[in-house]
């Protein structure tokens, strides 16, 4: 069977027991597939764990993948899958997005002041995000750090769009109060130091 999409094409290379073929899938999303698991379980090492596990399965299932589509949703559905088993068994997020955050501040080259105040806001973002539910969570994760749309999400987490949606908009909501909330604090010390 003639494959549609590249993906397709190196899924056939694997089931015909081709390595190189996996490591072009590898190179081609092992970014993706990282940054999410990293999101996730907040732990470098775990997300190491669960990428070298996510195309160890993209191997061991070939025969089971369909190459007529991108393999990417089916990559992030295992990849949240492996992620949500590591937590569910750890009973814990080990660590925060805050270190691959400040990388990104860090790198850009503005005032020392403004960096600061990113840096500030970006930590309570990440601890506003890490006080939602798990399924919010992820939808945020997803749209707003990995940059799925809701049809692609709505694959990754086996649920329909609407659903999607949904969660996405009470996941804002959310935020948006939390974010209210650090604000008045925020405002509120500061009016107790002048």
């Amino acid at each position: 069977m003639t494959a549609k999409h590249t993906d397709g094409w190196l899924i056939v290379r694997i089931r015909d027991g081709d390595l190189k073929a996996l490591g072009e899938l590898y190179e081609r999303y092992k970014m993706s597939v990282y940054r999410t698991a990293l999101a996730v379980t907040h732990d470098e090492g775990v997300a190491e764990d669960i990428l070298q596990d996510a195309f160890l399965r993209v191997y061991a299932y070939a025969d089971r993948i369909d190459e007529t589509v991108s393999l990417g949703p089916w990559l992030y559905r295992v990849t949240v899958n492996l992620a949500y088993s590591w937590t569910s068994r750890a009973k814990r997020w080990l660590h925060s997005l805050h270190d691959m955050l400040d990388r990104w501040v860090l790198s850009t080259q503005r005032h020392p002041e403004a960096a600061t105040v990113e840096q500030e806001w970006r930590q309570i973002l990440l601890q506003a995000i890490d006080k939602l539910p798990p399924a919010h969570r992820i939808v945020i994760i997803l749209h707003y750090l990995d940059g799925l749309s809701l049809k692609e999400i709505a694959r990754v987490t086996d649920v329909p769009e609407g659903t999607v949606k949904s969660r996405l908009y009470y996941a804002r909501e959310r935020l948006r109060d939390i974010l209210e909330q650090e604000q008045r604090l925020v405002t509120e010390v500061a009016y107790d130091f002048t």
